[in-house]
């Protein structure tokens, strides 16, 4: 039984292995992930003392990343010949980010399978961000709101002018609303999101963090 169960864990290994490490530049479309900042500061944020959830930055939806993917799964921390973003150059995408630090995780994981370099992955990242409308609403929400994750969905479509239901997925985490995917062709169009990616958060009570 012991050796059985050696074997089990051995093979869990390799195919948790060959799930990394991928070669850059092959992945199929883009997923652009907006994450609500106060739903990031009231789940991880605030344990950790977060400039990012400071009182007054009025941050909506941020960029989480901007991440490679395929039909079905996504690669990820992929081989490149690529180096790594210098300080400034993370830095430089605070202002969208809502901090330093997530740009240098978004990179090692997700950017260097995009086949670009980190200048030009962070300029990719910043163009798809201005690629979606954040619908202006949102900047006045200044009280907890309890409402069905479909209306943030609504939102975006009408915030977005050629942006289809199945190109966007809404998602929750703790009750909380967490964020909104959306996805692009390496283009930077819409386009059809893959099976994986629609899973939306179908609570009717999702909780909405009022802006910080």
């Amino acid at each position: 039984m012991r050796l059985f169960l050696l074997a089990v864990a051995a093979l869990c290994w390799s195919n948790a292995a060959r799930a990394e490490g991928e070669q850059a530049w092959d992945f199929d479309y883009y997923v652009l992930s907006l994450s609500w900042s106060a739903a990031w500061c009231a789940l991880e944020g605030d344990s950790r003392d977060d400039p990012q959830c400071d009182a007054g930055r009025g941050l909506t939806f941020v960029l989480h990343g901007l991440w490679p993917q395929y039909e079905d799964g996504w690669p990820s921390f992929c081989r490149t010949v690529e180096r790594d973003p210098t300080r400034a150059e993370t830095a430089a995408m605070a202002d969208i980010m809502g901090g330093a630090g997530p740009a240098f995780y978004q990179w090692k994981k997700h950017g260097r399978c995009a086949g670009l370099s980190a200048p030009d992955y962070f300029q990719t990242a910043r163009a798809a961000y201005a690629r979606v409308a954040v619908p202006g609403f949102l900047e006045d929400v200044s009280r907890r709101l309890q409402v069905p994750a479909a209306v943030i969905e609504e939102a975006f479509l009408e915030a977005n002018p050629g942006l289809a239901r199945d190109q966007i997925t809404i998602t929750c985490k703790s009750g909380l609303i967490q964020e909104a995917r959306v996805c692009l062709t390496r283009d930077l169009d819409f386009r059809r999101c893959g099976d994986d990616v629609i899973r939306d958060c179908r609570l009717p009570d999702a909780v909405l963090e009022p802006v910080r």
